[in-house]
């Protein structure tokens, strides 16, 4: 069996895109053979840190990428008719500077660049190139829409400026997608890497894990689309050909061109990026410069608490408590966690800005009780501390702090001010398709009647985590009919290929995270 590895996937963070599920990516990957695989979602990385928790997991070694868009002038320029006429570029992270660089321009492609898609620019790809591998792309690349436009001389300029800023790293990408124009752009690429001495790179741009999914694939697009399978200007795949092939499928279609599969195998062993678990990095915050250390001028924080909360004779259990807090919070490396939260409580109240009392398992630290996180004596409401910090399960404090809604904006403001606007974001949260909602979906794109859709739906328990196939088992009526009603059938099991996926991204509801440039949160606002 050739050896392949898959460089061009779109996972279900493609949003309303792609349709390969991260957990069964690098376990389709296995069962093929195959000892590695990217991840290349289209100008986002969402997925990245799952995927590659996936592939560990399954043996796979993981490959982490993105399919960015790259505007046709600047990403600064956003004339309509003109610059959302974007290209596509596939950038793989080879190493810790490459991923570092791949952040930043996937950042800088909505920050600076959103128009239509998150954009970057030629400027900013050559400014943070170092670390990363670079492949063509699809028909929608920028040399492949220069050779479809039978211009082979942008097409080599194209090509050549590529190859001035990857170098050997830098590859022509043909695809095995069954389209005619796909066939004949291979052709040419072929030429062309010959011509300008760039390596050839064999991918298949999969969206799915297997054939048989590419009408899932399109009911999808339709979700997406807002259109139904019957109409005639829906967008849609014209092939059943975008998932993820056998190596024997990929060497067999290059046979001609055999260094295009070997090249895959080059690429993967070039690409050792390995994410760090289990490290925590905090901002540093500054103490008053009397106390020469952190965890003095923290000591001191906590016992003028105490008194404050308990008065001076406050007893032994008080004592013995605060004092095995202490000793777990020094020991886990969490006191500048705790300096930072209380840093802006402390101000948020001395500024007459409302805070909730604490809730969540946090509220069970008397430490965070003395010092002001929150306002609710765990002693008095027997409260547990190992809820919240537990030496046995090393994990992330994360205080729920409730702030007046009218003037959060003032505590998120202050901590970006404090410790750079740079180290400060907002929590994404994805809108999923619930059984509901998916069950509704399908059968829209399907064109059934919407009472025959509702009442489907409405069988449905409403149940927090409910699925349909625990649906199907709680609910008889609705198993009858599954089994009784072709329509209904037809819409289950399509739906049952698309319960759970993503179908949008935004700023979470209820949440605000500030980070260090590691991407480590350091801690969390909780408003309502």
């Amino acid at each position: 069996m050739p050896d392949f590895v898959h460089l061009h996937v779109h996972s279900e963070y493609s949003l309303l895109d792609g349709m390969c599920r991260v957990k069964d990516l690098p376990k389709r990957a296995k069962e093929l053979g195959m000892k590695a695989i990217a991840i290349t979602d289209h100008g986002v990385m969402y997925g990245a840190v799952n995927f590659y928790k996936e592939c560990i997991k399954e043996g796979i070694k993981p490959i982490i990428g993105c399919e960015v868009y790259v505007a046709p002038r600047t990403r600064f320029e956003k004339e309509s008719g003109i610059d959302e006429n974007y290209s596509h570029l596939i950038l793989l992270a080879k190493n810790k500077i490459g991923y570092q660089n791949l952040i930043k321009l996937v950042s800088l492609s909505f920050t600076d660049g959103y128009y239509y898609k998150p954009r970057i620019d030629h400027d900013i790809l050559e400014q943070y190139s170092e670390g990363l591998i670079c492949l063509s792309a699809c028909l929608a690349g920028e040399v492949n829409k220069a050779i479809l436009k039978d211009d082979m001389e942008e097409a080599k300029r194209i090509a050549l400026w590529h190859k001035d800023i990857f170098g050997e790293d830098y590859y022509l990408e043909i695809q095995n997608n069954g389209l005619p124009e796909q066939v004949m752009v291979n052709q040419k690429l072929i030429v062309l890497s010959r011509e300008l001495n760039i390596p050839l790179v064999g991918t298949n741009d999969a969206h799915y894990l297997k054939k048989e999914d590419s009408y899932n694939h399109e009911i999808l697009l339709c979700i997406q689309t807002a259109k139904k399978m019957t109409d005639e200007d829906r967008m849609r795949f014209s092939t059943d050909e975008f998932y993820i092939k056998s190596p024997e499928e990929m060497a067999d279609y290059f046979s001609a061109v055999p260094e295009a599969i070997e090249n895959t195998v080059k690429i993967a062993d070039k690409c050792n990026f390995e994410f760090e678990f289990g490290v925590t990095k905090l901002p540093n915050y500054d103490v008053p410069p009397e106390y020469k250390t952190h965890e003095e001028y923290f000591y001191k924080l906590t016992w003028d608490g105490i008194e404050k909360r308990y008065g001076k004779d406050y007893g032994d259990e008080i004592k013995a408590r605060a004092e095995y807090e202490l000793g777990i919070i020094s020991k886990m490396g969490y006191i500048d966690y705790y300096l930072i939260v209380w840093d802006y409580i402390n101000y948020a109240k001395s500024i007459g800005i409302p805070v909730g009392p604490g809730r969540g398992s946090g509220a069970g630290s008397i430490v965070a009780y003395a010092i002001g996180i929150t306002d609710i004596d765990p002693l008095k409401y027997n409260l547990l501390f190992e809820r919240f910090l537990n030496p046995d399960r090393i994990s992330m404090p994360d205080f729920d702090v409730d702030f007046s809604d009218e003037r959060r904006q003032e505590v998120i403001d202050y901590v970006a001010r404090k410790y750079g606007r740079d180290h400060v974001s907002q929590i994404i949260t994805f809108g999923t398709m619930s059984a509901k909602s998916v069950i509704r979906d399908v059968g829209r794109v399907l064109d059934v009647p919407y009472g025959d859709v509702d009442k489907i739906a409405k069988m449905i328990p409403f149940e927090i985590h409910m699925t349909l196939d625990k649906a199907l088992e709680q609910n008889r009526e609705l198993k009858e009919q599954y089994e009784n009603d072709e329509t209904t059938r037809q819409i289950i099991d399509i739906a049952k290929g698309l319960e759970g996926m993503p179908r949008n991204a935004s700023t979470h509801a209820c949440r605000s995270c500030y980070y260090k440039r590691s991407s480590r949160y350091i801690c969390t606002i909780m408003y309502k």
